[in-house]
């Protein structure tokens, strides 16, 4: 009795899944198999094409380096949430909380006025004597990767903070009482009584970013290609839609297996349960 009313429970969700997710899936796979080259045309040209190599490439960089440092940017954020209190706090959280009521399309475009030959930057290392002459910062890996870690740096710090916070301040003091450095305790306590959040944040951040398509789009170049943006290339330029449906699904496939590796390190459970 209980299995049938745990099933009708799901049952409106599972009918949601199936219309929105799963039919779309299916025909997305119909279409990659409608090639008239042939069912796998498609995924042999992906696969066997040094220019979608390139791409795929140029994809999983990007989604490695903007993890790392949202990381290397997160921690130290997310730790000093821990530390501060009041208003300070406060002012923090809506810091990092902010740039999510944004709209990305808008964020991005900002970050096109601020990047620019002539835009704040520039002016402001120019005023400093920091350069000579202007920097090139948009249209290449330099504009993509900050505007992506401006996006996806809230999705990093706060699985991060939700661990830093449940660490107990005895251990912290319990080090300092027996003499160990302040890199010390960051070695041996810190960071290993936060690897959970830290996975976490780097998966969640992965998975986001890899399949990003509005900021690479706008402040990439011609070199600077994406899987999404070649996936958009496909339907909106080439009306290729075996190749587009080819391409999504490489690009699923390939969250999916990042999903299957990261689940067995990562336990999201353990940051939310209640002690």
């Amino acid at each position: 009795m209980m299995r049938v009313g745990t099933a009708l429970l799901l049952a409106p969700a599972l009918l949601v899944l199936g219309i929105s997710f799963l039919l779309p899936l299916g025909r997305l796979l119909v279409l990659s198999l409608s090639s008239p080259a042939g069912a796998i045309a498609p995924y042999a040209t992906l696969l066997g094409d040094d220019i979608y190599r390139k791409v795929f490439w140029n994809t999983s960089l990007f989604a490695v380096v903007v993890t790392a440092i949202t990381l290397v940017i997160g921690w130290p954020t997310a730790f000093a949430l821990t530390r501060l209190r009041g208003s300070a706090r406060a002012l923090l959280f809506a810091a990092i909380l902010a740039p999510l009521w944004i709209s990305v399309l808008v964020r991005t475009f900002s970050w096109m006025l601020l990047l620019e030959t002539n835009g704040p930057i520039n002016r402001a290392l120019l005023g400093i004597g920091a350069i000579r002459a202007p920097i090139a910062l948009l249209f290449n890996n330099a504009g993509v990767i900050i505007g992506m870690v401006h996006v996806l740096l809230p999705y990093a710090v706060l699985p991060m903070y939700a661990a830093l916070v449940r660490i107990d301040p005895a251990f912290l003091k319990a080090s300092e009482g027996l003499g160990a450095s302040w890199p010390t305790t960051l070695r041996q306590v810190l960071l290993p009584l936060s690897a959970q959040g830290i996975a976490t944040a780097a998966t969640f951040v992965f998975l986001l970013s890899f399949g990003f398509f509005i900021t690479p789009a706008l402040l990439g170049g011609a070199s600077n290609i994406t899987l999404s943006m070649l996936i958009d290339h496909f339907v909106s330029e080439r009306l290729d839609w075996a190749l587009a449906g080819a391409a999504s699904l490489v690009l699923l496939g390939a969250t999916l297996a990042f999903v299957a590796i990261a689940g067995r390190f990562v336990r999201v459970a353990r940051l939310i349960e209640v002690r």
